[in-house]
């Protein structure tokens, strides 16, 4: 009995997906739960799993192809599990006596093949000869480099769209290499674009001074993670509360513009910016000023756990009223982020560097962080954003105001 294989039901906000990788061969034996397919979309990587014990059976959708919700991607051949490896075994054989029949156990190779062979410990017998006569050349060991240094790196993330390889390039070659764009670099270069074009948008900057949020980290971290089995201290939860904090009193930089209309929202979802294999990805914290920092720092760890493993779900990734990125980690000293729309603001944060500051007439070492609001102007006049941000700055230099609400 043929079991059809279907397309995740997408949500309203995404149209359509792309099929990333099938794991399984028309022919393969599956169990109930295995990973069949992904399917990349705008946002995440969904995962189709076999819903029955079989064999994998025609498949409709190919890797690369476009399907909508629901739609037949392939199809299981229910109770023919048994069957299946027999069958698959027996080319496999085949195929693997003939090279000793035919006495190829060392194929005809290009001695600057077999070189770079050696060097890269690729044992040229197992590299696929694509010259004449089946000749290795240097370019199917390239590749077979390539795929070597690749293969470590996409193990931990099998759910994750495939990367192309980064090229293996030797001096003075003057080659290039041509992928496809993924479905989420597409749709991230086509909102910032939407962004700039659509919206009145400016950024207006500040610096805050670090010394009471690391001095207050570098005291109670140890027994914070204590207390929180596990859960570390960072920085992120500060601005985080700082900001929702904010929020509630600036009302304007947690709205959003709906055709005529202004949406004031009644909480605060905010995106925190992830890096993954696959680029930066916002997971949201949902009503994150009811969180404290140990939930707040929870769930950010588990939303970049999350990101690098590929499991973030579509609901974890929709909406959002404000985001907070992070730069500094990267070692950005000043940027202007741009807004994720419907937002209506974001905030930049940055490194975080020792410089000279006057202080009560003295002249002190502090440790200093600029920090960046893009905002629809549209929205947000400029008054409103410039007190945005000095009130985040105060609420970080005295973090005890967090506490009182003051």
């Amino acid at each position: 009995m043929a079991i059809e294989i279907k397309a995740p039901t997408f949500p309203e906000s995404v149209a359509d997906g792309t099929v990333a990788t099938w794991h399984k061969k028309a022919g393969d034996a599956v169990k109930r739960d295995d990973l069949i397919v992904d399917i990349e979309t705008d946002k995440v990587v969904l995962e189709v799993l076999a819903t029955a014990d079989g064999v994998l059976g025609a498949i409709v959708k190919n890797e690369g192809d476009t399907v909508l919700s629901d739609e037949v991607l392939g199809s299981i051949e229910a109770g023919g599990a048994a069957a299946a490896p027999a069958a698959a075994a027996a080319p496999a054989a085949a195929q693997a006596a003939a090279p000793a029949a035919e006495g190829e156990d060392d194929p005809v190779a290009a001695p600057a093949a077999r070189k770079l062979a050696e060097e890269n410990g690729i044992n040229i017998a197992s590299v696929a000869g694509t010259g004449k006569g089946g000749r290795v050349t240097k370019e199917d060991v390239v590749a077979a480099v390539a795929a070597k240094k690749a293969a470590p790196a996409a193990a931990p993330a099998k759910a994750a769209a495939p990367a192309a390889a980064a090229p293996v390039f030797s001096a003075g070659d003057r080659v290039e290499k041509r992928v496809p764009m993924t479905r989420l670099r597409a749709k991230v270069a086509e909102r910032l674009v939407e962004a700039q074009s659509n919206m009145a948008m400016l950024t207006t900057f500040n610096e805050v001074d670090m010394t009471e949020v690391m001095a207050l980290r570098s005291k109670y971290k140890d027994l914070f993670e204590k207390s929180h089995n596990g859960v570390r201290l960072g920085f992120m939860s500060f601005f985080v509360k700082a900001a929702t904090e904010a929020l509630k009193r600036f009302p304007a930089v947690n709205a959003s513009i709906d055709g005529a209309d202004i949406v004031y929202h009644g909480y605060a979802d905010v995106g925190v910016a992830v890096s993954s294999d696959r680029g930066l990805v916002v997971p949201v914290l949902r009503n994150a000023e009811l969180m404290s920092l140990a939930e707040i720092e929870g769930g950010i760890a588990t939303f970049g756990k999350k990101a690098r493993d590929g499991k973030l779900s579509m609901d974890e990734m929709t909406g959002g009223t404000f985001t907070i990125t992070n730069g500094g980690t990267f070692g950005s000293m000043m940027s202007t982020p741009i807004v994720n729309p419907p937002q209506a603001a974001i905030l930049g944060m940055h490194n975080i560097l020792q410089r000279p500051m006057a202080i009560n007439g003295q002249v002190v070492i502090r440790p200093m962080m600029y920090l960046a609001l893009s905002y629809d102007h549209r929205l947000i006049d400029g008054k409103e954003a410039v007190t945005f941000l000095v009130t985040i700055k105060n609420l970080l230099e005295d973090p005890a105001r967090l506490l009182l609400d003051i």
